[in-house]
């Protein structure tokens, strides 16, 4: 068996005295992890960094052994990240969501998503809302969309500011008024493309994705929301240019 993939790491460890492990979020074969002879070695140890972009080719003699890899450097931005706290934080936050998904199962659409995160993780305040809106499709690709095309309650698709906890479907202002304290603000910009986020918009998106990751993806695996994630979110709000506001 042999395949040659674009990936980026997601983790790494080390096995026996200089080889590692690498665990790759790859373009077209997925969550994959396979051995490199090597990897902490001083050659490949700089290579093999979270948020790191390589080329890949791994074998096998049979498809469910963990087989191995060759791996040559792509895009180094991981060096990139040391220069913002946030930056760190959210690569470990991005690689950890990204170890919810099974191994071995093709998620094209994620990993373009992941990719031009990576590419813009520097900035906070283009990255906070594409974290937003990658945790949003990542509920969607694991099964646990959220439905904010329409009102739930009246079906109409109009004034959609609300997101109900426990259908998790949109729900108008009017609609959802009388409940408004026991709901979940529905962000412009996670309901359109191309819609910039204001005010509190980001900070609201974080808690609605987070209620929602924690009920139905890591609550029942016996995990919780990382403390990289709070510490990203914690970093947005102390940086020049907050991109979450309170």
């Amino acid at each position: 068996m042999q395949w040659t993939d674009e990936g980026i790491v997601i983790g790494v460890k080390r096995h026996g005295e200089a080889s590692a492990i690498l665990e790759l979020m790859t373009r077209e074969h997925g969550r994959h992890l396979g051995l490199v002879r090597g990897g902490f070695g001083t050659r490949m140890k700089p290579i093999l960094q979270t948020g790191n972009g390589v080329s890949a080719t791994w074998r096998a003699r049979l498809d469910e052994h963990l087989g191995n890899y060759t791996v040559e450097p792509l895009r180094q931005r991981a060096s990139d990240f040391f220069g913002a706290s946030h930056a760190i934080y959210g690569v470990t936050h991005l690689a950890a969501l990204m170890r919810l998904l099974p191994e071995r199962d093709p998620h094209a659409g994620l990993y373009e998503v992941f990719e031009e995160i990576l590419d813009r993780l520097e900035d906070p305040v283009l990255a906070a809302p594409l974290v937003v809106r990658f945790e949003l499709q990542l509920l969607g690709e694991l099964g646990f969309g959220l439905d904010l095309a329409q009102c739930a309650a009246t079906g109409t698709d109009a004034d959609l500011i609300y997101v109900s906890p426990k259908s998790g479907r949109a729900v108008s202002r009017a609609a959802g008024e009388p409940w408004a304290d026991k709901m979940l603000r529905l962000p412009g910009f996670l309901r359109e493309r191309d819609a910039q986020p204001a005010g509190r918009d980001v900070a609201d998106g974080f808690a609605l994705t987070g209620f929602f990751l924690e009920r139905h993806v890591l609550a029942p695996r016996g995990l919780a929301l990382t403390s990289e994630r709070a510490h990203f979110i914690a970093a947005l709000l102390r940086g020049p240019r907050n991109a979450v506001a309170v």
